[in-house]
């Protein structure tokens, strides 16, 4: 049975899950590495319908390879590399696995044959690091294949690289230094640093690549910069007395005596500031900027600087030039979110990726000295007509206390009433933004769903004030603003207030249970995934290496006070107020949010007689990455909101 799922498509697996009509005590059902409880038979119309939509593409720039870019994009299954040789060129598989690739790292060494990528089993983020070869085509493990790899950072030769590893002891992060001159796999490794706690990552190698800058991490809110001086070992605290503030990345300057770095230092956005190591001084250089300065880049001559900005949810790139700060004129760029920015070997292109609400995300690229514009991908849409995508209205609604809450509003055709389903983003601190998504676009094409996506408090893109309006004691307040959310419904005309469902993963799962208890009697139903239904027990479960960054977050479940509101405001204990159905999805192998999170809940759930269906993957951790599940788990959610939501 496993092996066939691993050929087998959506349509083999509606006829597997058809044994899951029964009532929910009734077995489970399981199907490859799913297992199907409650759920019934899937209609075979309802899966045909699905299918164009769950063809859609998209491609992820990870670098350049050679005059050629790496992306990320999906054929089969999973996610894999594929080399593009030249703009709209052919897609050039090179890794083919059953598990999806989940990052590259690209040597700037010139004379490197190859590439670094990065990959776990069955979702349970313990990364491993393994040297392609691309003249052979053959791959090498580089890491222990037990403890946890990330955040790679090169090198400007290319000769050594730096990363983060948790495999003294598990819980500690320590960085580690390895030679890869030429792109061995069998160079020496050495202890940069020996992290005191969790959170430790590298930025950035001096140009001389004797000092190398590195964070750690606390909060969104609290993270430091050090210099480690890598003959000594000796480590410094830089900007030592500015006040607690978040640091996000950091990059040297050309000659290694200043420092670009992006913070929320001094005010309530990040912005991009310049360090100057020998003086201490520090200047903010863009104060005229009234958003949050996102991922930067600098080339590898430290020439050109590249950034991006989020305004209200949408990205946008600014080049210039080092180190006068001189803006470089661009071209006009499809609208959407830009990300994934990287410069050419010789820092005379920029590459980054464009993904927009009403299309998949590709591949582009600009020349710095004539500002042109060169398209490298375009993904396919599965056979679904562009004109019929829909892009979001940017709306906002009043809260309970004045507030005014940024939603993204996606409106099917027609005057409506029409249902909504209200989706809420993850983090805590993470942002819905408008990217593509199929599943939006089933919703409202197919289904004539509203899709409503708001940013509560606590989210970021808002300044630091509106994410910290949910920390502590106020955890609560983001609940209070779905409710007011659906007030705003209620006022609208072509929105029908009287069928609303909720959908949320992660953090956002715990806010879909937390509404549940609290508006249970003004919701249809919800879609909970990967959630936390108890915070203390979320606490104790999650992964040791994660677990301190957690508390920060949520608070310390040992402080008996803490542990007390921890409980008082976990959905668990108020399953005697939660009535509507619910589908709840999981992942095995989850390390963040573990899968007795949803165990607990769906048996707490199951025991009040409350529908509930319930998705196991036995081959996934946070979040389903598999297309095979993730085409059952979105036919499961359009025929749960088709019984619940519409009738």
């Amino acid at each position: 049975m496993t092996s066939r799922g691993k050929t087998l498509g959506l349509a083999a697996l509606l006829c597997a899950a058809g044994c899951a009509t029964a009532p929910t005590t009734a077995p489970p059902n399981v199907f490859g590495q799913l297992v199907i409880e409650g759920v019934p038979r899937l209609p075979t119309e309802l899966v045909t319908r699905l299918e164009a939509y769950q063809n859609t593409r998209s491609a992820v720039f990870l670098g350049w390879l050679g005059d050629g870019i790496l992306i990320s994009t999906r054929f089969g299954n999973t996610a894999q590399l594929h080399r593009v040789d030249e703009p709209l060129g052919m897609r050039n598989q090179v890794t083919f696995f059953e598990e999806p690739v989940a990052a590259a790292a690209v040597s700037p060494d010139p004379d490197a044959q190859g590439f670094l990528y990065v990959k776990d089993v069955g979702g349970s983020e313990f990364f491993q690091f393994f040297w392609l070869d691309l003249v052979t085509g053959e791959s090498t493990l580089l890491t222990d294949g037990r403890s946890r790899y990330s955040d790679i950072a090169w090198a400007a030769s290319g000769r050594r690289l730096a990363y983060t590893t948790t495999e003294r002891n598990g819980v500690d992060w320590d960085i580690h230094v390895r030679e890869m001159g030429g792109g061995v796999v069998d160079g020496g490794v050495s202890v940069a640093l020996e992290g005191r706690g969790v959170g430790w990552t590298a930025l950035d190698w001096s140009p001389d690549e004797t000092r190398m800058l590195v964070r750690q991490y606390v909060s969104i809110d609290e993270s430091t910069l050090h210099e480690v001086d890598l003959a000594s070992g000796n480590t410094r605290r830089l900007l030592e007395g500015v006040g607690r503030a978040s640091i996000v990345e950091a990059r040297y300057e050309s000659g290694g005596e200043r420092v670009l770095f992006t913070s929320d230092l001094g005010g309530e956005f990040v912005g991009l500031h310049r360090l100057d190591l020998r003086t201490g001084r520090v200047e903010r250089l863009t104060a005229d900027i009234p958003w949050d300065v996102e991922e930067f880049t600098v080339s590898r001559n430290r020439e050109w600087l590249a950034f991006t900005v989020n305004e209200g949810g949408i990205g946008r790139p600014r080049v210039f030039a080092l180190p006068d700060l001189e803006p470089v004129p661009l071209p006009d760029l499809p609208d959407g979110i830009v990300y994934a920015l990287g410069f050419s070997a010789a820092g005379d292109a920029l590459a980054f990726v464009v993904n927009h609400a009403a299309a998949p995300a590709d591949v582009y690229s600009v020349e710095l000295a004539t500002a042109s514009l060169t398209r490298w991908t375009q993904s396919e849409l599965g056979g679904l007509d562009a004109n019929d995508l829909v892009a979001p209205e940017l709306v906002d609604y009043p809260s309970f206390d004045g507030r005014r809450v940024p939603a993204f509003v996606f409106r099917p055709r027609g005057p409506g009433p029409h249902p909504v389903l209200v989706s809420i983003h993850g983090g805590p601190e993470a942002q819905f933004r408008p990217a593509f998504s199929y599943s939006t676009q089933f919703f409202v094409n197919e289904l004539g769903v509203a899709v409503v996506a708001p940013n509560v408090r606590g989210s970021a893109g808002y300044g630091r004030t509106w994410r910290s309006l949910d920390n502590g004691v106020l955890r609560e307040d983001s609940v209070r603003d779905i409710g007011a959310l659906l007030d705003w419904i209620d006022e609208r005309p072509d929105l029908d207030g009287q069928r609303v469902a909720v959908s949320g993963g992660s953090y956002g799962g715990y806010m879909v249970l937390a509404s549940m208890v609290h508006f249970g009697d003004r919701l249809r139903a919800g879609v909970e995934r990967v959630g936390i239904s108890n915070f203390v027990t979320f606490l104790t479960n999650t992964q040791d290496y994660r677990r301190d960054l957690r508390r920060v977050e949520y608070g310390d479940e040992r402080d008996p006070e803490m542990r007390a509101f921890l409980e008082r405001v976990s959905p668990l204990n108020h399953v005697d107020r939660m009535t509507r159905p619910l589908l709840i999805s999981q992942g095995l192998n989850d390390p963040r949010v573990p899968a007795s999170e949803s165990e607990q809940i769906v048996a707490a759930l199951r025991a009040r007689d409350v529908p509930v269906w319930y998705v196991l993957a036995r081959d996934e951790g946070h979040g389903f990455r598999k297309k095979l599940n993730r085409d059952y788990q979105l036919a499961a959610t359009a025929l749960f909101l088709t019984r619940y939501l519409l009738d």
